[in-house]
């Protein structure tokens, strides 16, 4: 058998071996894991947010602490100031949450612009802060007619961009009219059950992963890169 060379290039001080000690929980747990929860339509009957709603129950009878985004006076990102209210408001309950969940129309084969437009005002990076980095995510979509997951894929792509850790699970409610009663409460179905699973295994990996996260996200690149301007800052000491 071929002997694998030593690693090239690699700094040893910054090169962290994981073990199951260092992945110990650690902060205050006792609070019920808080979930936040955005939906991308802006309709007087809008099937996103009875779906959202919906979803937020089963997550309250499962002990989560939930809270809804209502997006109807957010302007466009980049429109106004980060100062405006709706803007700190975002990015505080993104802050506040361990977990969310997200669900959009489907328009154009596409999520919706309501939907892009709140996950566009939340950034990477807020300081020394990263309002999304680590949270776990899940995703639904409602269609107006055949199902599709054109959606959730598409929300898929966005969570991994913003750094986020997506469950498997999704829910794709197809002629989401017919689902909903007057009142804007899920009939029983299968597509109700697979709402109840997707919320479940977002509560469950939201309990795995809280008091963990910094530790998961922690990242050798830069961990070394902190280390070469710290050595740049003591040779220009000298």
């Amino acid at each position: 058998m071929d002997k694998i060379p030593n690693l090239p290039n690699i700094s040893v001080a910054q090169f962290d071996i994981p073990d199951m000690k260092k992945l110990s929980q650690v902060g205050d747990l006792n609070h019920p894991p808080r979930i936040l929860m955005l939906y991308g339509s802006l309709r007087e009957r809008s099937f996103s947010r009875f779906l959202t709603f919906e979803a937020a129950r089963i997550l309250e009878q499962f002990g989560a602490e939930v809270k809804i985004f209502d997006p109807s006076e957010l302007p466009m990102a980049g429109s106004v100031s980060e100062d405006h209210p709706k803007v700190v408001e975002l990015r505080e309950l993104s802050l506040w949450s361990e977990g969310q969940a997200w669900c959009s129309p489907e328009r154009h084969g596409a999520i919706t612009a309501v939907m892009k437009n709140q996950i566009d005002w939340i950034p990477l990076e807020q300081g020394a802060l990263r309002p999304s980095q680590g949270r776990t995510l899940a995703v639904m979509q409602v269609c107006g007619g055949s199902q599709s997951f054109n959606v959730v894929n598409t929300l898929r792509l966005l969570g991994r961009w913003m750094r986020m850790f997506t469950i498997p699970n999704q829910s794709s409610v197809p002629m989401a009219y017919k689902e909903f009663d007057e009142e804007g409460r899920m009939r029983p179905s299968g597509y109700y059950e697979r709402v109840v699973d997707v919320m479940e295994e977002l509560f469950k990996m939201t309990l795995l992963l809280r008091g963990r996260t910094d530790y998961l996200t922690d990242r050798y690149s830069e961990r070394n890169a902190l280390a070469m301007k710290a050595i740049d800052r003591q040779i220009q000491k000298i």
